[in-house]
Parts: C-alpha cells; sequence; structure tokens
C-alpha cells in the first residue's frame, strides 16, 4: 500500500506532480535552453546585419570609383589632350612665343630709349616775362591745373588793368575793349584746361606702352579699346582749342571792322 500511495502521489496521469524536484529541474533547464537560443539568435542577427551593410555600401562605393576611372576619366583624358593641342596651336601658329617676346622687347626698348626724352620735352620750363606782376601771371597760366582758373582772371585784371569807366572813354571803345578782355581771359582759360587734359593723355600713353610691354595675346582687343577711348579724349580736347582759336579770330575780325567804320568820318 505505501509503495502504491507514493507512486500515485508522484504521477497522476502520467504527468509529474508539482511537488516533484526533478520535475522542476527540467522546467528551469527548459526555460533557459530557450533563452539561450533566443539570445544566439539576436546576437548573430547582430552581426550579420552590419556585414552585409558594409559589404553593400563597399559596393556601392567601388562602382562609383569604377565608373570615374573609366567612363569620366577617359573623357577627362580626351579634354586634357584637346586643350594640350590647342595650347600648342596657339603657341607655334597663333601667338607663336618668340615673335611674342620679340615684340614685348623693341615695346620695351622704346620705352627706355624715347620715354625720358619726350617727357623732358613736354616739361621743358620756358619764361618770357620780367617784372612780378607779369612772372606771377606766366606761372599761373604754366601751372597746367584747372583749380588755377580764379587766380588767372585776377592776374589778368591786375596787369592788363579794368574796362574804363563810363564818360572816360568812347562806348564803342568800351565795347571793344570789354570784348577783347573776355575772349583774351576766355581763350587763357581753356589753355589751362587743355594743359591739364595734355598731361592725362600722356599718362594713359604710358599706362598703355607699359601694358604692351608685358600683355599677353588674349589682351590685344581690350588694349585696342582702351587706345579708342584715349583717342576720343584727346580729339575732343583738340575740338576745343579749334573753337577757341576760331572765336579768337571772330573777334579780331569784329574788332577792325568797328575800329575802320569808327575811323570813317560821318
Amino acid at each position: 500500500m505505501n509503495v502504491e500511495t507514493k507512486s500515485s502521489e508522484q504521477l497522476l496521469n502520467d504527468v509529474p506532480s508539482i511537488g516533484s524536484e526533478p520535475a522542476q529541474r527540467l522546467a528551469s533547464r527548459s526555460r533557459w535552453k530557450k533563452r539561450l537560443g533566443i539570445a544566439a539568435l539576436t546576437l548573430a542577427a547582430s552581426v550579420a546585419l552590419p556585414t552585409l551593410g558594409h559589404a553593400q555600401f563597399l559596393t556601392v562605393f567601388d562602382s562609383i570609383f569604377s565608373s570615374i576611372q573609366s567612363d569620366i576619366g577617359s573623357s577627362l583624358s580626351s579634354v586634357n589632350q584637346i586643350m594640350q593641342q590647342v595650347t600648342k596651336l596657339y603657341q607655334t601658329t597663333v601667338a607663336p612665343l618668340a615673335a611674342l617676346n620679340q615684340a614685348r622687347g623693341f615695346v620695351a626698348n622704346s620705352i627706355s630709349s624715347f620715354r625720358n626724352s619726350m617727357n623732358q620735352t613736354f616739361n621743358t620750363p620756358f619764361t618770357s616775362a620780367v617784372t612780378p606782376g607779369a612772372q606771377q601771371f606766366e606761372s599761373i597760366l604754366h601751372s597746367r591745373l584747372s583749380t588755377q582758373i580764379p587766380s588767372l582772371q585776377t592776374s589778368f585784371t591786375t596787369n592788363y588793368g579794368t574796362i574804363p569807366q563810363a564818360n572816360t572813354a568812347l562806348p564803342q571803345d568800351r565795347v571793344m575793349m570789354d570784348m577783347d578782355d573776355a575772349l583774351g581771359q576766355q581763350n587763357l582759360k581753356t589753355t589751362l584746361i587743355a594743359d591739364q587734359g595734355e598731361d592725362l593723355i600722356l599718362q594713359t600713353a604710358n599706362q598703355m606702352e607699359n601694358q604692351v610691354a608685358v600683355s599677353t595675346p588674349g589682351s590685344n582687343p581690350y588694349l585696342t579699346a582702351q587706345a579708342q577711348v584715349a583717342n576720343l579724349r584727346c580729339q575732343a580736347y583738340m575740338q576745343m582749342m579749334i573753337a577757341a582759336e576760331l572765336r579768337q579770330d571772330a573777334g579780331r575780325i569784329a574788332h577792325g571792322q568797328c575800329s575802320r567804320e569808327c575811323a570813317e568820318p560821318l
């Protein structure tokens, strides 16, 4: 009875009872095996996924580098060859380097040979006045500065006097003196402005010569355009001086005509 009772207590419908110690150990081992299996799968996945991603990135970069080296690299090589051929064409046919250096040397020799002599000619001082008032007037006239125009007008009046007052000279004489003084001052002021413009033109010419001495084949159109602008400026100053001379001649003719009419008896 005792043996059967223990057997019935240990086995109930072929299932180990809860109080059995071997059954608890089996259940605990089963749970640990499940946990270890899940952990192993997780670890394997975490190790495998970065490896696959890294391999995929390497494959993409390899494809990019291969495309650069094969397709783009061959195109760049062709472009470089064409550029080398164009450069060789310019240096041998369009703008030979030897001829270019020869032209530069000619310009440099011309500058060193003639520029100093020409500057001395343009800036040679000359004076003819003797009295202090006339010397001051001449110094202002040769200053080549348009800012000296007010001083020029004052010095002109000091040296040549003012228009006589009314009733001290004939009306027609006063008119002619006023006309002569106005034309004289105007032409002297124009001369002063023209001298300053001449200095500016000479400075521009020197700059252009310096640029030509170190110019490159592609700079020729720019130098030509700059020369045309300087030429137009020089022509404008020349036309201004010609207009002043014409006004002076017209005033001289009017003066002579008025003198003849005044000298004839009524």
